[in-house]
């Protein structure tokens, strides 16, 4: 039988509790923030580059000039760009709730537009934002009036000190393979290497998967289930591969100052310290869009404003949170769509 649609008055009746408490979430994080000073900006939607990473996929538009040529746009995929921006204009603490869209992607913690909460301190360690976000969680928890975050029959307790483990770590604990060894002293990758621990670990593998490729599938099947479980579980330094737009480690140029933070299995925020070199970030820009042009046949503009201001950027951290995750796990609804006001149909 299927379900009636949100907008029916009995299933909104059963939708609503949730619902304000995303509300008394939102607000307790906003209070949050601003009581650390932090500027909430309110970053533009339609941007020139959606985003460079190779499996972000964007929703596109044409913008019609005066002259009545057509200029192709996108929904952001992430408001990153235009708040690095306004660290290079000299903002040091800012804070964006923001509705972001990326294709492709629909399922029980997936949609196609949701709200993603992005904020940045500039001259700290990107440490600290691992607390920020345990403080969000535990406030997310008080507003629904709930002692823990819930999904699927896991539970996660934000009110107890998380854990902090590196990618190299739980990729020893969860899938016996020393990830380090896979990676050249430079950085660079050992694709066979790495393909032969997977299929040691029953990884099913295709013959033109990449070491990214394969990086991904290990960590989706064989860590990511094991993470934050009863209490949140911060993966930090990741492979500098993978680093997207984070800095590499002091202490090892394989690794990078990026972490993942998790609660009953999924993942709620992506944070860096933030890398400030144009010319590396252009290199890694452009080798994401050459390999999403292999993969998917498609490749988008570099946004040249944002590595103009790279240089102008101060030593920053920043994370992104996926708000409507957060308010699931407090509320321990099923999906997503559970806990936004007008979800998509279809």
């Amino acid at each position: 039988m299927s379900q009636s649609p949100w907008w029916s008055p009995s299933r909104h009746a059963d939708r609503r509790p949730a619902l304000l408490a995303r509300n008394r979430a939102q607000a307790a994080i906003r209070g949050f923030l601003a009581a650390q000073d932090f500027v909430e900006v309110d970053p533009n939607a339609l941007v020139p580059s959606p985003g460079n990473e190779t499996h972000l996929h964007a929703f596109s538009t044409a913008m019609i000039g005066n002259d009545g040529a057509a200029r192709t746009m996108y929904l952001h995929t992430s408001p990153e760009f235009a708040m690095k921006k306004l660290l290079a204009a000299g903002e040091p603490r800012i804070a964006a709730f923001t509705h972001v869209w990326r294709n492709r992607e629909r399922g029980q913690r997936h949609s196609p537009e949701f709200t993603m909460l992005e904020w940045y301190r500039t001259g700290e360690d990107y440490a600290v934002l691992m607390q920020d976000v345990a403080e969000m969680a535990r406030l997310a928890c008080k507003a629904a009036g709930s002692p823990l975050l819930r999904h699927r029959g896991l539970s996660c307790d934000p009110f107890v000190p998380f854990q902090r483990i590196s990618v190299a770590q739980a990729f020893r604990d969860h899938a016996g393979i020393d990830l380090l060894a896979t990676l050249l002293p430079d950085g660079r990758t050992d694709r066979d290497a790495l393909a032969a621990g997977a299929q040691a670990a029953g990884v099913l593998l295709a013959g033109d998967d990449t070491w990214s490729d394969i990086f991904s599938r290990l960590l989706s099947e064989k860590v990511e289930p094991h993470l934050g479980h009863d209490r949140l579980t911060v993966l930090d330094r990741y492979p500098v591969a993978e680093a997207a737009l984070a800095r590499t480690c002091a202490d090892d140029p394989r690794e990078a100052e990026r972490f993942e933070v998790y609660a009953c299995g999924v993942e709620l925020a992506n944070g860096f310290g933030e890398l400030t070199d144009p010319k590396e970030q252009r290199r890694r820009f452009e080798a994401e869009m050459n390999e999403k042009e292999r993969i998917y046949g498609e490749r988008y503009p570099l946004d040249e404003e944002f590595l103009a201001a790279l240089s102008l950027m101060p030593e920053a951290a920043g994370i992104a949170m996926g708000f409507d995750r957060l308010a699931m796990l407090a509320t321990a609804a099923p999906s997503v769509d559970d806990v936004i006001w007008t979800p998509i149909s279809g």
